[in-house]
């Protein structure tokens, strides 16, 4: 295998073979992605394109499923069903995987002498085939790898390979648009296929009060089940609003004390001159105010589970009282001398990195230590792939019902949006997005313009506007981004199907900073 030389596209015939068509089929290439739907039928159609004006013996165009990490043939010329069944791949396996995992180009000029040349799909004999050369081009978009377009024929010429190379680049360039839409399209049923099936699926992980059938949430459900039967504290970890409290009803929920009481305090809510009261309880006169007895939180959680939200935010004086409880199950209610002794499973959480407190003496070692029996991390929103758009759809048709209204569809802009968001605020910041998006939603379609200015970076400059102006240019951004992207940064097109001058739409680009060259087909 050798890696390709940089040469430029040329249409000379001389060498072995005319290449003065090729633009004739980057032309109609270009015509076949922008006028058909369904990505199959063009994919389809590329192919017998290349085969017409390439010569090419077998071609295959893979894609690349993230959620599987498998990457397969989604159409072909040359080979049959069968063996397009054979061809699957992961990334970094044989040459296919290498140019997924390398975003990289590869041509082999004699695939019978490359050890990467798996042949999975059966369809090489190496006696009739052994002189074939195998081109492979990565089909990227917005610096994501969404598969790759394969050929496999004879070359006389090292020239006419390097060119056909470069040929398969642009062609990759021309169909990335369409191929990431259908991605997009296709993992979104595949999340709502998933959550139906786990929600019909009672041998299931994933306990009822949890959204999400992602790997890293797996993992979380792993723990939850392992340790939910002991009566063994448990510490959970995340950053704020990722659903420690959800993970922690979980665990009460199926666990031997789940017929008790289950208890939840945060301990960030409250001064520290009440909070002992919270805890444990007052007699009646010991302090003004307690006019009466009082029982605390952990007496009421007896014989169930207690669970503390924000740990971290204790001060050192009520973080021993706390070690108490957790060693001994006892106390005393303020203003009183009778211990009482408690049954009760305490689980701990928050968002705060409670070892490094403990090194700057924030945090007490042995409470860390007590309390860090079973930690279970919750992984951030961001790293929980297709979980976002499950949770979007699930807080999209909670929100349509509480509101009496048809649940909407989000657009396909609108879910590449939520899909390319970092979710600072995680889950809670999802849902409070999509109930905004749901109240602005019109026509029964959430479009990407429903969501917050802080979901489109390149309009930050706008999110201090306010009124009828900034709707007005939220809309219109969307919409020419949407053309740009529809014509590949073609001026013209775009401000003909927008129905505006190229000047009127060249002084919306700066705007909006906006560079048309973005949107152009890059090989």
């Amino acid at each position: 295998m050798q890696s390709p030389l940089k040469t430029p596209l040329s249409f000379s015939c001389k060498l072995g073979e005319c290449r003065s068509e090729l633009m004739p089929l980057l032309s109609e290439v270009s015509k076949v992605v922008s006028t058909e739907g369904d990505l199959s039928k063009t994919l389809k159609l590329v192919l017998q394109l290349m085969q017409k004006h390439m010569q090419v013996i077998r071609a295959m165009i893979t894609l690349y499923d993230t959620s599987s990490d498998r990457i397969y043939i989604h159409e072909s010329y040359g080979l049959s069903p069968q063996e397009v069944e054979k061809g699957v791949y992961m990334p970094g396996e044989g040459i296919t995987g290498q140019v997924i995992e390398t975003r990289q180009p590869v041509i082999v000029p004699h695939v019978a002498d490359d050890p990467l040349f798996l042949n999975k799909t059966g369809s090489f004999d190496k006696t009739r085939d052994g002189a074939f050369s195998f081109i492979c081009v990565p089909i990227i978009r917005s610096s994501k790898v969404m598969g790759t377009i394969g050929i496999e024929r004879i070359y006389n010429n090292q020239q006419l390979r390097y060119l056909d190379l470069e040929v398969l680049k642009v062609i990759a360039a021309i169909i990335a648009q369409a191929v990431e839409l259908h991605l997009l399209e296709q993992a979104h049923q595949k999340v709502l296929l998933a959550a139906s099936l786990h929600h019909h699926t009672t041998d299931t992980l994933r306990p009822a009060n949890i959204i999400g059938n992602s790997r890293a949430m797996q993992s979380v459900y792993r723990l939850i089940r392992k340790v939910s039967p002991a009566r063994t504290t448990v510490l959970i970890l995340g950053e704020s609003g990722v659903g420690k409290e959800r993970v922690s009803a979980a665990i009460h929920h199926s666990s031997l004390c789940a017929t008790g009481p289950f208890i939840t305090f945060n301990c960030a809510s409250l001064p520290e001159s009440v909070l002992e009261s919270e805890l444990f309880g007052h007699e009646k006169g010991a302090f003004t105010g307690a006019i009466s007895r009082r029982a605390g939180r952990f007496e009421e959680a007896n014989g169930g589970t207690i669970f503390l939200d924000e740990v971290g935010e204790l001060s050192l004086s009520a973080q021993a009282k706390l070690l108490r409880v957790i060693q001994e199950r006892s106390f005393e209610r303020v203003g009183s001398n009778d211990t009482l002794h408690v049954n009760v499973r305490i689980l701990a959480a928050t968002h705060r990195d409670l070892s490094e407190m403990v090194n700057k003496g924030l945090f007490r070692e042995d409470l860390y230590y007590r309390l860090n029996v079973f930690p279970i991390t919750i992984p951030p929103l961001r790293e929980r792939g297709n979980d976002i758009l499950i949770l979007a759809d699930y807080f999209n048709a909670r929100f349509a019902r509480d509101q009496g209204v048809e649940v909407p569809t989000i657009a396909t802009p609108a879910l590449n949006m939520l899909l390319n968001y970092d979710w600072p605020g995680n889950v809670r910041e999802l849902e409070n997005v999509m109930e905004r998006a749901v109240l602005l939603s019109d026509e029964g379609v959430i479009h990407s313009y429903h969501l917050p200015l802080s979901l489109q970076p390149i309009l930050e400059h706008l999110v201090a506007e306010e009124g009828l102006e900034a709707r007005v240019s939220q809309i219109e951004y969307d919409l020419i981004v949407e053309a740009l992207s529809m014509f590949q940064g073609n001026i013209s097109r775009a401000a003909e199907h927008l129905n505006i001058t190229r000047r009127a739409l060249g002084l919306r680009l700066d705007k909006y900073r906006l560079n048309y060259k973005h949107y152009r087909n890059r090989a």
